[in-house]
């Protein structure tokens, strides 16, 4: 029984997901990135996280090719961020504030807490590859994490 693909994102919106941007650089050192809901932990030891990319997302190829990325967790504040980085055919980092992290990969200014990682090896997933990233540096801040549910933006309430 077929199932269509309408029907499979509508029912994995009912898990909630914090909201990341993954960010790496082309061979020539510019930043391109991503928002993505497909990331998670995979180990402590070694320190393993995955993260699958799009095949058909514009910067696939700077995933490919730079072998290093970082996950920036954003902030409850950030949601014009995600939906930026989320839009195709626009320069993601223009009048945006960043910085370079440990691979001179970008790293989003606000965000609460970074994951910069090296590809350790990939996979093919259907229409996406699955990246698994050795963790070669993490930092957080005590802020509030932005949230999606049911293809909304939510907030945790406030104590």
């Amino acid at each position: 029984m077929a199932i269509d693909s309408r029907t499979i994102r509508n029912v994995m919106g009912h898990f909630a997901t914090g909201v990341a941007v993954v960010t790496t650089k082309d061979k020539a050192g510019l930043p391109f990135g991503l928002t993505v809901n497909a990331f998670t932990s995979l180990s402590l030891n070694p320190p393993l996280v995955v993260v699958c990319i799009d095949k058909a997302a514009q910067c696939y190829s700077c995933f490919r090719e730079s072998k290093v990325f970082a996950i920036n967790v954003l902030s409850e504040d950030q949601e014009e961020l995600s939906t930026r980085f989320a839009t195709k055919g626009i320069d993601k980092f223009q009048e945006i504030k960043w910085h370079k992290g440990e691979n001179d990969v970008p790293l989003l200014d606000g965000a609460i807490g970074y994951i910069e990682c090296k590809v350790a090896n990939s996979y093919e997933g259907g229409d996406h590859t699955i990246f698994l990233g050795e963790i070669v540096g993490v930092s957080a801040t005590e802020d509030r994490p932005l949230l999606f549910f049911k293809g909304k933006y939510h907030r945790l309430p406030l104590p």
